[in-house]
């Protein structure tokens, strides 16, 4: 697994596009939003703002090449030839989507400290720390199902659009409206959730016994986006 992880990072770094969508427009977004802090608490809150970035980092960056890798892995037939080793089906998919996990996660730690330097540190961190976890799986589940429908990654181009804007699109709808109304429909949507978790853990508006109501919903997602992937995910092209 780690030997296949190894070779995947050094493919992403070689990778333009992979590159630019899984590192680079996650980070300009990020800063911007940071640079435009006092607007957009205006908006929301500091903890939309954590939501937002976020989510785009997941979504855009994580989601999206996670779907674009495997494509690419399929369509060359590296995954064929990879199921011909010793190595499990699991381990190779753990070791392909491995150095993009820790990438997301490295780059969710650093914008968010970054915020936390700029306006002040979070209410709640271990709270904090599980939402994205958990938002983090949910959008991996979501990955490996869309790229059991994508036959290229050109294609993830087009296959990858209706999650990554109702993923942001509902975080950002949570974040700037809350849940004191239509709750039980916003928290139901995927993000919506773990956008409230995240928006709570950091302004603190919620405690440990309060956000129970949010855990729901994001660990139902996580188990229905891998139940999808189990079903869709390909290892060979169409034929």
């Amino acid at each position: 697994m780690f030997a296949i992880a190894r070779g995947e990072l050094l493919q992403i770094f070689r990778n333009r596009l992979v590159l630019l969508t899984s590192i680079i427009l996650p980070l300009a977004f990020s800063a911007y939003l940071i640079a435009q802090h006092g607007t957009f608490e205006k908006i929301g809150s500091i903890g939309f703002i954590a939501a937002a970035m976020l989510f785009v980092v997941v979504a855009i960056g994580f989601y999206t090449s996670v779907v674009t890798t495997l494509a690419s892995r399929r369509q060359n037939l590296f995954l064929k030839r990879l199921r011909s080793t010793a190595v499990s089906d699991r381990s190779i998919l753990s070791g392909l989507v491995l150095p993009l996990a820790v990438i997301a996660l490295v780059q969710v730690g650093v914008i968010l400290i970054v915020l936390g330097v700029v306006v002040g540190a979070p209410a709640d961190v271990p709270m904090l720390v599980v939402a994205v976890l958990l938002t983090v799986l949910m959008m991996l589940g979501f990955g490996l199902a869309t790229a059991g429908v994508t036959n290229s990654p050109e294609h993830a181009q087009v296959t990858t659009l209706p999650v990554t804007t109702l993923a942001i699109g509902v975080a950002v709808w949570v974040g700037i409206t809350g849940t004191e109304q239509l709750a039980v429909l916003k928290r139901l949507l995927p993000g919506g959730a773990a956008t409230e978790l995240v928006v709570d853990a950091w302004n603190g508006t919620a405690t440990w016994a309060q956000a129970l109501p949010q855990f729901g919903p994001v660990a139902a997602w996580i188990v229905v986006s891998l139940a999808l992937a189990a079903r869709l995910f390909r290892w060979e092209p169409r034929r």
